[in-house]
């Protein structure tokens, strides 16, 4: 590698070795954080006021210099002290700004100085700035407000608003979009190779946090980046936030992996990043034979030494510079410039350390630093979280699992640093031992649990429906070929809200369905789910897999003790006997199917309406005595084409069943992406209410006044 040691002396050294200068105890004073009735005096001379209830201002200061920016090319003439203003009314925009929508505030808070400095050194758009997601940099708010999108934060996360995350087609500075983890090696690898074929000479910078470091592709990309040895910069974002905080209802965990470990070492080996300084001011002034010494300490200042005498970045390929403290723009705008600046050829990586929450007094103090919020009271930190009858279907999953591993010392729980997201931290507290944090790692995940499977454990391994697609082969080969019998709690089924395509849990059930060994079954309602679950441990001769929604139940009475009843494999019920039309549901659609028929019993139209339960195996019999009893079938799911109705088509066909005079159709998702918005404008956009079910079937019927009263 051509690139030498970067001479950074001066305020880098004292902005690392500053007494705990991460853990909270030696942060520079925020101002929000002093008595109430205290005055904030800005660089600038403009006052506001604190907030009489809480540690932080209960109205908007002002930001006349944020502004004064709409795009970045409008920074570039600013001084440090101008940029470091700068950050701190961005700051506020962004506290004030996700109080009204909510969304992901404790990353974007902590990414606030870097995104200032990367727009400040870089010339955007033209450089090219990959924000990777994990629990780090989710998507960088700061950024979106900087490049042209500030006066449309109020929509962000809304129907037709804004992204929750990078959206090519939302803005030519969103060069990749992101919505799963770990992707920004490879892209930005991508990018720079395409660079270099077409002879053009623009930046590469991929951002990504060390929660997105735990997963392979990362290290693959990192890999295939040192062998091409492409210019780009890699910025691994460092707030020991591996796994969600959420993970542990007691406080945050250890992160998890080695790699955290390793990452903490460099952090805190203040001797070595002390000695490395000296040793290149000794240079300086001696140079000579003192060259090899000040080689041999820099390279131990950057850590991770292996048995050949390079560091574990460098065996890779990658230049590595760090730990940097990523709050002090001092720091991180001379870095960025010499980097950018150095005439050399390869891939860099410069280790980051931020403090996710900052300058936000109630997110630094919070367990999980203001991950994920609802709207809240930005003077006090409280959080409107609204109160529903029942619980979440992700803590009824929970739950069942619980009662069924306490009957039950194998079975073991799995999931990909998403405790709080898939209601594991509930099993967790209960079954310390028997609850596995893998990182940001599905493929391994899955892996993982069918080793275990193989012992004779009996392991659920819960992941979101779609990020499971990231772990595909997988269930292919290492579970579903072997017919080992591990299970999957498929959390976030169908459509998600605001966190809009990226998250959809849309194909699951086409891609689950298709494996010969595998049993695909949905819970209609939340006591369904724990039948369900019950149903799962009790098979195991074979893999299966039951989807959920993301959303509450339905206020259904619960099983007795929170234990399911095994159901019997195969086999749907009949829950409103009608005639001439039946609908046969699958999973939570069942509740609009039973909706749809109490619209349509004032116009004398009496459905029957079936709950599959199965997508894999079908009941059989409950479809050849639907088909023959009705003159209309239609099969209703919310998931992708090629999923329940294509397999419950396959077999009438098969069966002789469409030979006759029924007609059959399909409702199911539509054959696009559906963005982000509410859930119901979201099932208005898929065609999928109660509403468009019934006024499916007046269709069929030829009764098209009443399809419109209904849908008006």
């Amino acid at each position: 590698m051509a690139l030498c040691a970067f001479p950074f002396t001066g305020s880098l050294s004292k902005g690392l070795t500053g007494t705990h200068w991460l853990n909270g105890s030696g942060l520079l004073p925020h101002p929000c954080c002093k008595k109430n009735h205290q005055v904030r005096k800005s660089s600038n001379g403009v006052h506001a006021s604190l907030s009489e209830r809480g540690e932080y201002f209960s109205q908007k200061p002002p930001t006349p210099l944020l502004d004064t920016i709409n795009y970045p090319i409008h920074m570039k003439n600013l001084s440090t002290k101008e940029l470091k203003q700068l950050a701190d009314e961005l700051r506020s925009d962004v506290i004030f700004n996700v109080s009204k929508t909510g969304g992901h505030l404790g990353s974007s808070l902590g990414v606030i100085e870097l995104t200032v400095a990367l727009h400040f050194v870089f010339n955007t758009p033209q450089d090219r700035i990959l924000w990777d997601v994990g629990h780090q940099v989710i998507v960088s708010y700061p950024h979106k407000i900087l490049t042209g999108r500030r006066d449309k934060m109020p929509t962000l996360r809304q129907t037709n608003g804004l992204s929750g995350f990078t959206k090519r087609s939302e803005s030519d500075y969103d060069c990749f979009g992101t919505g799963h983890s770990s992707t920004t090696i490879s892209a930005g690898l991508g990018m720079a190779v395409g660079r270099d074929l077409k002879g053009r000479s623009n930046n590469v910078v991929a951002v990504i946090g060390d929660g997105a470091m735990t997963a392979g592709q990362a290290y693959e990309a990192m890999n295939n980046a040192g062998y091409l040895d492409s210019d780009m910069i890699v910025i691994l974002n460092d707030n020991k936030q591996v796994s969600l905080p959420t993970a542990n209802l007691d406080g945050p965990t250890a992160p998890v992996g080695a790699l955290s470990s390793a990452l903490s070492r460099l952090q805190s080996n203040r001797p070595l990043r002390e000695l490395r300084e000296v040793a290149k001011g000794v240079t300086k002034q001696i140079g000579g034979p003192m060259h090899e010494l000040a080689a041999k300490v820099d390279e131990y200042a950057r850590g991770l030494i292996s048995g050949s005498g390079s560091t574990f970045f460098e065996e890779l390929g990658l230049y590595y510079i760090g730990p940097v403290d990523g709050h002090n723009l001092d720091d991180l705008t001379a870095i960025l410039n010499e980097v950018k600046s150095t005439k050399t050829t390869g891939p860099v990586l410069i280790h980051v350390i931020t403090e996710k929450g900052r300058g936000y007094p109630y997110a630094e103090k919070a367990a999980d630093k203001y991950h994920g919020v609802t709207k809240f009271d930005p003077a006090t930190g409280k959080q409107f979280k609204s109160s529903a009858p029942t619980q979440s279907y992700t803590t009824y999953f929970a739950e069942a699992l619980i009662a069924e591993a306490e009957s039950d010392k194998d079975i073991v729980a799995i999931h990909a640093a998403m405790g709080g997201g898939t209601g594991l931290n509930l099993f967790q507290r209960r079954f310390p031992t028997r609850c596995f944090d893998v990182g940001i790692a599905e493929q391994h995940a899955v892996t993982f649990a069918a080793g275990l499977a193989c012992e004779g454990i009996k392991p659920f391994c819960a992941i979101y429906s779609s990020f499971l697609q990231r772990a595909y082969d997988q269930v292919v080969h290492d579970v579903d070929l072997q017919k080992l019998p591990v299970r999957f709690a498929m959390d976030r089924a169908g459509l998600v809200g605001a966190d809009g395509p990226t998250h959809c849990g849309a194909f699951d059930v086409t891609y689950m369905a298709c494996l010969p060994n595998m049993v695909v079954m949905a819970p209609s309602d939340e006591a369904e789910l724990f039948h369900m679950v019950a149903t799962a441990a009790a098979i195991d001769d074979r893999p299966s897999c039951f989807r959920f929604p993301r959303g509450n139940g339905v206020g259904i009475e619960l099983p007795k003790g929170n234990k399911g009843i095994p159901i019997e494999i195969g086999k749907g019920r009949v829950l409103i006997e009608g005639e001439r039309v039946a609908l046969l549901g699958y999973g939570t659609a069942v509740q609009s199917c039973m909706a749809a028929a109490a619209l349509l019993e004032p116009h004398g139209i009496r459905l029957t309406v079936a709950d599959a339960r199965f997508c894999k195996p079908l009941d059989h019999d409950l479809i050849r005595s639907l088909a023959k009893s009705h003159q209309v079938l239609i099969t209703v799911e919310e998931g992708s084409i090629g999923g329940f109705g294509s397999h419950v088509a396959q077999f009438m066909a098969l069966d002789g069943l469409l030979d006759g005079n029924l007609k059959w159709r399909p409702l199911v998702l539509p054959d696009r992406y559906i963005d982000h918005g509410s859930p119901i404008d979201q099932q208005m956009e898929a065609g999928l209410t109660p509403s468009h079910i019934a006024a499916t079937v007046c269709n069929i019927l030829g009764k098209a006044r009443e399809a419109l009263e209904i849908m008006s």
